[in-house]
Parts: C-alpha cells; sequence; structure tokens
C-alpha cells in the first residue's frame, strides 16, 4: 500500500469527472493535493469540497508558461497525476484541424510540458510517482477517432519510455486505461458505449492500482480484451473487423 497522508500531489485535469472522483479519493486519505484545470472557479469549488489540505493552481497545459506558473505554485510534488483530455469524434474525412489539434496538444503535449517540470525534480530527490490516464483506444488505431486515439497512444508510448528509464530508480511510473466513462466527452458520442461507467467507480478502481506498485492497468477488464487483444490481430483481419 502507497502511503498518502502528507504527500504532495499535483492532480492536473481535476476539475471535472474522474479527475474531480479521483481528487476526492486522494484527498480522503490524507494527501495534500495541488489541482489544476482551466476553470478557476470549478477548481475552487473543489477544494471547498475536499476534506484535506488543497492548493489551487489554474492551468492551460496548452501553454509553456501557464504550465510553468502553475507548476511554481506546485512547488515541489511527491506525485503528478495527468487527466487533462478533451475529445472531439471524428473522421480523417472530416479532418477538422483546430480540434484534431487542440487533442494532441491537451492530451499528449500537456502532459509533457507537466512532466517536464515535475520529473526532473523527482529524479534527482530518486522519488516520485507519475501517473498518467491513457485510454483503451490507445492500443490500437479505430475509426472516426483521429486526435484522440492518436493522442492516447503517444501517452502510453510515453509511459512505457518513463517506466523503461526509471524503473530501477525511486520514481514509480503507472499508466492507466480507462474505458467509457460517463462524462462530457462521452455525451458527445452517437453510438453504443458497452460498460460505460460513472466517474466515481472508475476513480476507486484508479486509486486502488495506484496503492499498487504494479505498472500498467486497462479497465473494465472483459471489455479491455478486445482492444489489447486486437494488438494480435494481423491488419487484413483488423480493419475487417473494425474499420467497417
Amino acid at each position: 500500500m502507497r502511503e498518502w497522508a502528507g504527500k504532495r500531489y499535483w492532480v492536473v485535469g481535476a476539475s471535472e469527472g474522474l479527475g474531480r472522483a479521483l481528487a476526492t479519493k486522494m484527498s480522503r486519505a490524507g494527501a495534500h493535493l495541488v489541482v489544476s484545470a482551466r476553470d478557476e472557479g470549478r477548481l475552487a469549488e473543489l477544494a471547498e469540497e475536499l476534506p484535506g489540505q488543497t492548493t489551487i493552481a489554474p492551468c492551460d497545459v496548452s501553454d509553456d508558461d501557464s504550465v510553468k506558473e502553475a507548476a511554481g505554485l506546485a512547488g515541489e510534488v511527491d506525485g503528478v497525476v495527468y487527466l487533462a483530455s478533451v475529445y472531439w469524434p471524428q473522421s480523417a474525412r472530416e479532418w477538422n484541424a483546430g480540434q484534431v489539434t487542440a487533442m494532441c496538444d491537451i492530451n499528449f503535449t500537456g502532459c509533457a510540458r507537466v512532466l517536464g517540470h515535475a520529473v526532473p525534480g523527482m529524479v534527482a530527490r530518486d522519488s516520485g510517482h507519475v501517473v498518467i490516464t491513457g485510454s483503451l483506444t490507445a492500443f490500437r488505431g479505430l475509426p472516426g477517432s483521429i486526435g484522440y486515439t492518436a493522442s492516447k497512444a503517444a501517452l502510453l508510448s510515453l509511459a512505457e519510455c518513463m517506466h523503461y528509464d526509471l524503473r530501477k530508480t525511486g520514481v514509480d511510473v503507472q499508466v492507466i486505461h480507462p474505458g467509457f466513462i460517463r462524462t462530457r466527452q462521452t455525451e458527445k458520442n452517437d453510438f453504443s458505449m458497452p460498460f460505460i461507467m460513472d466517474p466515481e467507480p472508475a476513480a476507486g478502481i484508479m486509486f486502488d492500482f495506484m496503492q499498487t506498485d504494479r505498472f500498467k492497468k486497462s479497465f473494465p477488464a472483459l471489455f479491455s480484451y478486445v482492444f489489447r487483444g486486437s494488438q494480435f490481430l494481423p491488419d487484413w483481419a483488423y480493419y475487417r473487423m473494425f474499420g467497417g
């Protein structure tokens, strides 16, 4: 079990959905949270609701100066949890350049911006905890999902590289791949979403995983087998099954 009491964690993407539910669980466990998102008002409301010590650090992860300022407010942290994400469903046949760029910049590059301020200090202290929130879509390309799927695949690659480099140090790296979670993002989908979960139980699964020393988790388990198993299909079979 991981020790939370008195630990300082920077939770990026904490104002809504899964991030908000996870921040609540971490605060109840005794962590001092630094909460970041673009909406300062929602962060203030969250800080009022959380039982533990909370610092507000408004942040636009797509902006270098904003991330730098938030990192200054966060200070020396024991852990970082990255959940910031945007999503618009779309096919490459209907490419919206601004939306695709935003998905790549916030979902992936934003994570790199945040970790660039936190990880060097962890490495120097030989102590830290990094949690990256991916998606089941990360395992292989999907139709109608440019931007989002690509950015989540990039997060998985980033986590794997970090895990390889840091696995024999005091810095723990974890990546978690949720399926569909009922949020403002999934409200944009006009298709059936199997095994969709509310944010609170999903946060419970994520928090339980964060207490382990395991590197990777995908959930819901049964649904995740479809995505993980697709990696072993030859291209002709995969595109016939998923690309129709």
